[in-house]
């Protein structure tokens, strides 16, 4: 499982993370988490973060990731990654819009992988 952030307007590529197994939600899940903690440094607190995951736009707003995954030694680095993921949340407020991509009308969301 990868994740990545993506600056629409551009296609630059804001960051990346890569985990050896793990589910597409928990991917946008911490992508949105990445990206409100990457716009909260850099002051960007108006700037729209956009997510084709009903899912993961839940658990971030209920600041938990609420996966079914097991937690093992195949996941330790993922569910660590989580975890800091929720105590982020819990410690930071945010501005920046959280928005559901509309795939259909728009396209795949430029920060996928074109694999689907």
């Amino acid at each position: 499982m990868e994740y990545q952030g993506v600056y629409t307007q551009t296609g630059d590529r804001l960051f990346h993370q890569q985990f050896p197994l793990g589910t597409n939600n928990i991917g946008e899940f911490l992508a949105i988490v990445h990206g409100l903690a990457y716009l909260h440094q850099r002051g960007q607190h108006q700037t729209p973060i956009y997510s084709d995951s009903v899912n993961a736009l839940k658990w971030v707003r209920a600041k938990k990731c609420k996966t079914q995954l097991k937690e093992d030694h195949r996941t330790k680095a993922l569910f660590e990654m989580i975890h800091r993921a929720e105590a982020w949340l819990e410690t930071h407020t945010y501005s920046n819009p959280l928005l559901k991509w509309e795939t259909e009308a728009w396209g795949e969301i430029p920060a996928d992988f074109g694999r689907k």
